[in-house]
């Protein structure tokens, strides 16, 4: 009998931090799961709820308002230590805009409230008076297209890219650390300050970024990426089955033309 595989999803603040349709990105990978027979658990986790150690494959952490990011961030403090244990161990975390700030060191807002991040990631954010505002297409940093072309499993090759489309709305400008590489290169758009053309953020299995939209639903090479990554912290190397993304693609490219 062919192992059961259940992926364990720990949804951050879905309350609170739900910004632009983030939540999409749950549904996406619930769905990709359950067309492939694969077992989705998803645990909600708010104000007060404890991480549980080692027990989430994988973290999803959307966008909120800097009112509610400080609300969040001294919440989160309590977090931690079992959230950075999780990812030290292979779990994969996808963060988007104000999930990705608080995850930093710190986010300082355009009125000079500093908001202390858990130090996942080596990167600060500094509030701006520019709203950085429209459709974000990234091509991706060269490991992460190399890992990608070896993990998602199309039924048609020449469907297969290596960017990414989403949708930006923010005004905090983030600062990467000298160590630490980015998620990609931007294509059309500002990403991670509108200056020095990087969007995003990877530290092992964690990802931040600004793309909104939601992500998942129109990059399906991605959201196959992290759920084949997640699963093999337990499971080892997983061969997904593929799937007709051709509606997915549609919406990729349609999004793009747009852009």
């Amino acid at each position: 009998m062919a192992q059961k595989l259940i992926l364990r999803i720990c949804y951050l603040y879905p309350d609170l931090m739900d910004t632009y349709g983030d939540i999409g990105n749950i549904i996406a990978l619930k769905k990709r799961c359950a067309t492939r027979n694969i077992k989705v658990e998803i645990v909600n986790k708010s104000l007060n709820d404890k991480i549980e150690k080692d027990k989430f494959d994988l973290f999803f952490f959307g966008g909120g308002q800097d009112k509610i990011q400080i609300l969040v961030g001294k919440d989160l403090q309590k977090k931690r230590e079992n959230l950075i244990n999780s990812i030290e161990k292979g779990a994969v975390l996808l963060s988007i805009c104000g999930g990705y700030q608080l995850l930093q060191k710190y986010f300082r807002t355009v009125s000079g409230e500093t908001i202390k991040g858990i130090g996942l990631f080596d990167a600060h954010t500094e509030g701006s008076d520019e709203r950085m505002i429209q459709n974000l297409w990234i091509d991706l940093s060269k490991n992460i297209k190399d890992e990608i072309k070896e993990i998602y499993p199309t039924v048609d090759k020449k469907q297969l890219t290596t960017d990414l489309i989403g949708f930006e709305n923010h005004s905090g400008k983030t600062y990467l650390g000298k160590n630490l590489k980015p998620l990609g290169t931007v294509i059309k758009g500002a990403g991670n300050n509108g200056e020095d053309k990087t969007e995003g953020i990877r530290y092992k299995n964690a990802f931040g970024c600004y793309l909104h939209g939601a992500l998942l639903p129109k990059n399906p090479h991605f959201a196959d990426y992290l759920i084949a990554k997640a699963l093999e912290r337990r499971y080892g190397q997983i061969k997904l089955e593929p799937l007709d993304d051709s509606i997915e693609w549609q919406a990729h490219k349609a999004a793009i033309k747009r852009t």
